[in-house]
């Protein structure tokens, strides 16, 4: 699974498959020079989605104090260099969520490559999450996060296609245009959205 990552991180991602299962393997292209946060950071090669299904069943999204007015996604966080993908996931989600969770499914591995370049510039890890504890709210106050919201599987479809067309607004938060940052992150929504509907039993266990 993508051979040009470093081989502890391979070791890791055959790992992650063996004990949660073998995700949706996808590599998604980028506009050329269209980059937004976080694919133009240097302090990360990747990062996590933590898809949390609460005890309602439902999926938790979040919106942050410089989103689009309604536009929510599902948390994601970075993967530091040379930090495991697991750890990163559940400090990430603590940060993000203040929650305790059990990792059920390994749900998606991206990566993003823009169009005639060697190497992928970036990568999202997904991992379907159980709540088992904590209250939710954030403990990273830097993230900004303003609201969460509870969600059917079938609305991350939904999600993608807002996500998909946000327009060409440039964003000084985001470091780029909300067109660019809206298509980058439609595309793990997509992907969990059609593993979780298209899959079940086995993914939704």
């Amino acid at each position: 699974m993508f051979s040009n990552l470093p081989q502890e991180t391979r070791d890791e991602l055959q790992e992650l498959a063996r004990s949660y299962g073998q995700p949706v393997a996808h590599t998604a292209e980028l506009v050329p020079g269209a980059l937004a946060d976080p694919l133009n950071s240097t302090d990360r090669y990747g990062e996590v989605c933590m898809v949390v299904r609460r005890p309602s069943g439902k999926l938790l999204t979040m919106t942050k104090t410089f989103y689009p007015r309604g536009v929510y996604r599902l948390p994601t966080g970075g993967i530091n260099h040379g930090e495991r993908i697991l750890d990163a996931l559940l400090r990430e989600t603590y940060e993000e969520t203040g929650l305790q969770v059990e990792v059920r499914r390994f749900l998606a591995a991206i990566a993003y490559r823009e169009a005639q370049a060697d190497m992928p510039r970036f990568y999202t890890f997904a991992f379907l999450l159980d709540e088992m504890g904590g209250t939710l709210g954030a403990t990273d106050l830097h993230e900004r996060i303003e609201d969460y919201r509870e969600i059917e599987p079938a609305d991350l479809l939904t999600m993608a296609r807002q996500l998909d067309s946000l327009g060409a607004v440039y964003s000084t938060e985001l470091r780029g245009n909300l067109d660019a940052w809206g298509r980058f992150r439609a595309v793990v929504h997509r992907l969990v959205g059609e593993a979780l509907l298209g899959k079940t039993p086995a993914y939704w266990q």
